[in-house]
């Protein structure tokens, strides 16, 4: 294995104190414009790079942030992660990516060993089954060392750290007024994450504007819902449910609140010969590639994943440079989303 060549090296060969070596390397103006040069030359010629375990021993801080996600898939998840690159990077820092793929078993594995590897602080979205089990002792560690987290999406109640989250209630509370607007009036909501706090939300939201619009000049309005479990459910079997769900009810529009949900109600419905939007009006969440590849392509809700990501990177680097206080008073911080309308909905 190749020697990796050492501050001490370049100050023996150089004939300089390792001092003068460490500030030409960073151009302090103390050191002459001759000197920094030289340092620079031989540097670049062994293509020296500075210690990062020492660097971070030095300044106690590893300028790395541990980043865990359910999954990375989902369209979601991956432009949330590019925003908080993009805004690590900016900073300075690096970011340590873990896929739970919905595991509680693996969160606190990956909790555990990005703490050991001593990250400077966490963000995190919990995974579907820490939040069906409700299990976060693994976060109270953190809290109880001062480890800084900030959570985003998926978040919990019984943490108490900085949130990003985006509107979820209202943002389901509009789409459905708006298939009420649309004169749809027999309205399905399914899911296939029925067990996630966003999913509860935008349930809720669902409803509230069902029941807001009962007696305000339409009749018969009906809403029914359906919660399928993507854990427990290989792909086909979610299908199926699905097409047995719009077989045996007669619907005119569908309010998914995933997008998994909104696209696989769009391709049973041409199976079944229902012609969208003329029978059903479809919306769903994310605004991902199926939404935009579906077809008809999907009216849907946007939650500007990207800046929630960059959101939460910005909130948690704000704790990192101006160190880390325990006495900090945390807040959730809300992100606006957006219908974007498109051929699905009448």
């Amino acid at each position: 294995m190749r020697k990796k060549v050492t501050l001490k090296q370049l100050a023996r060969e150089l004939n300089l104190s390792i001092s003068t070596v460490s500030k030409s390397l960073k151009n302090d103006p103390e050191i002459s414009q001759k000197t920094i040069n030289r340092v620079h030359e031989l540097a670049s010629f062994y293509n020296y790079k500075p210690n990062a375990l020492a660097v971070s021993l030095k300044s106690n801080k590893t300028k790395t942030i541990g980043v865990i996600l359910p999954e990375i898939l989902n369209h979601f998840f991956a432009k949330a992660l590019f925003g908080i690159e993009k805004e690590a990077a900016k900073n300075g820092y690096k970011i340590v990516t873990c896929i739970t793929n919905e595991s509680y078993q693996k969160e606190v594995e990956y909790v555990e060993m990005l703490n050991y590897s001593s990250v400077d602080g966490f963000i995190v979205a919990l995974s579907q089954e820490t939040q069906v089990l409700n299990e976060l002792d693994h976060f109270k560690v953190l809290k109880r060392e001062n480890v800084p987290v900030v959570m985003f999406d998926r978040v919990s109640d019984e943490i108490d750290c900085d949130k990003v989250i985006v509107d979820d209630k209202v943002a389901s509370k509009n789409a459905m007024q708006y298939l009420i607007d649309t004169g749809c009036k027999r309205i399905a909501i399914v899911t296939t994450i029925g067990d996630i706090s966003v999913a509860k939300l935008r349930l809720e939201g669902a409803r509230e504007a069902a029941e807001a619009n009962k007696d305000v000049s339409l009749i018969n309005l009906e809403v029914k819902d359906t919660i399928i479990d993507l854990v427990e459910k290989e792909s086909n079997a979610i299908e199926n449910e699905i097409e047995k769900f719009l077989k045996e009810n007669d619907l005119d529009a569908v309010l998914g609140l995933d997008e998994t949900a909104a696209a696989i109600t769009i391709n049973i419905s041409h199976k079944l010969g229902y012609k969208i939007p003329q029978d059903i009006s479809v919306i769903g969440f994310t605004d991902g590639l199926l939404s935009k590849h579906s077809y008809p392509k999907l009216t849907t809700v946007s939650q500007h994943a990207e800046d929630l990501g960059a959101k939460a990177a910005e909130i948690l680097l704000g704790h990192l440079v101006d160190d880390y206080d325990e006495n900090y008073k945390t807040a959730t911080e809300i992100v606006k989303t957006s219908l974007i309308v498109r051929e699905s909905t009448k």
